[in-house]
């Protein structure tokens, strides 16, 4: 099987990943079922996860592993969930990929392997202020290609804002790969961010201050 990442690739990986400090896993959920990319999803974050004894990988088959799809509210594949581990206990931060992260969402998916690694979102003190206040719960669905270059900026955002608060659950949501449900929210530019199922959006790469704006909106 021809490999997906290139030596250069691999080379650049291992750098950033020498930043990494706690142990990330990744549980993918597949199926054999209609999923046009849950074979190569697989074969990237395998090739991605072998570059550091940090990372991990477990695959879960969603059709057979329902229960655990349903803990983790997984409702689609492929689907990564970014795991902390705290000796052998997983931490959920709320950070899921819907789709392939490929094309510029390959970004996307080492930032957040970093962000959850370090466990620092990196936001400004304002920021996490609200988040800390938080008491309702915050579903952001942001919508992506893999060919916009402004979308990992806002995915990004998203699954920081997740690290941040446990009340946040931020999913990046490959918009062609799951078609009805871009259509659903008429979804026709990207990035294009959803809060609690349509409750807010936000179209475009936002700075954190609009994002947190729409959230508050969307709480009132």
């Amino acid at each position: 099987m021809e490999k997906l990442l290139n030596a250069d690739i691999e080379k650049q990986l291992r750098e950033i990943f020498a930043d990494l400090k706690l142990p990330v896993t990744m549980l993918l959920f597949t199926s054999q079922d209609e999923c046009d990319y849950c074979d190569q999803t697989r074969q990237l974050v395998e090739e991605v996860t072998a570059l550091d004894d940090r990372l991990e990988l477990r695959v879960v088959d969603f059709d057979q592993d329902a229960d655990l799809a349903a803990q983790y509210k997984i409702d689609k594949v492929p689907a990564l969930a970014l795991m902390g581990k705290d000796g052998e206990e997983l931490v959920d931060f709320g950070i899921r990929m819907y789709g392939i992260p490929s094309g510029h969402e390959f970004t996307s998916l080492v930032h957040d392997l970093v962000l959850a690694s370090t466990r620092d979102s990196g936001l400004n003190p304002k920021t996490r202020a609200f988040l800390a206040g938080l008491d309702k719960p915050v579903h952001l669905q942001v919508f992506v290609t893999p060919t916009c270059p402004y979308c990992p900026s806002a995915v990004v955002l998203a699954h920081r804002m997740a690290l941040e608060s446990p009340y946040i659950t931020a999913d990046m949501v490959e918009a062609t790969e799951f078609p009805e449900l871009s259509d659903r929210f008429n979804v026709s530019g990207v990035p294009h961010t959803i809060i609690n199922n349509g409750a807010g959006e936000l179209i475009g790469a936002n700075p954190e201050e609009a994002l947190i704006a729409e959230i508050e909106t969307v709480l009132k």
